[in-house]
């Protein structure tokens, strides 16, 4: 399973680099994830990654610089700032989608496309299992 994961996420990679987002790091696609829902705090991407919020107000930063959020007032107290995805964030992950679609479909090449939905419906009955019927936040495993 590790090795699979690790395919998928090579081939997502390389071919989001061919789409013109070779900047995306693999830290990205968890904070896009997330911030697709709502905009989330520096303090909520630190807990989401694991980092100081030292780190995360870096990697923001640089997701911020590269196009994919934007630091934005929250809406109950101007003090704070949320991190909200952008247009192109939102672009990113329409990549994305459209790159894990692709990517399946090579696996239903090889194995058909109905071991392919078995796959995926066993995958989601063990997870939900292991989380009280609920599927788990997507984290990262750095």
């Amino acid at each position: 399973m590790a090795m699979a994961f690790r395919s998928l996420i090579d081939g997502l990679h390389e071919r989001l680099a061919a789409r013109g987002y070779g900047d995306i790091r693999p830290a990205y696609g968890f904070v896009l994830l997330s911030c697709r829902q709502a905009p989330m705090s520096v303090g909520d991407v630190a807990t989401l990654l694991g980092f100081t919020k030292q780190a995360a107000s870096k990697l923001v930063d640089n997701m911020e610089s590269d196009g994919y959020v934007r630091r934005v007032a929250h809406e109950s107290d101007a003090r704070a700032r949320r991190v909200q995805l952008t247009a192109k964030g939102r672009r990113a992950l329409t990549a994305v989608e459209s790159i894990y679609a692709e990517l399946e479909s090579g696996w239903a090449d090889v194995i058909g496309e109905r071991k392919v939905e078995d796959l995926r419906r066993a995958l989601d009955t063990v997870l939900r299992a292991q989380n009280d019927g609920e599927l788990p936040a997507v984290r990262p495993t750095f």
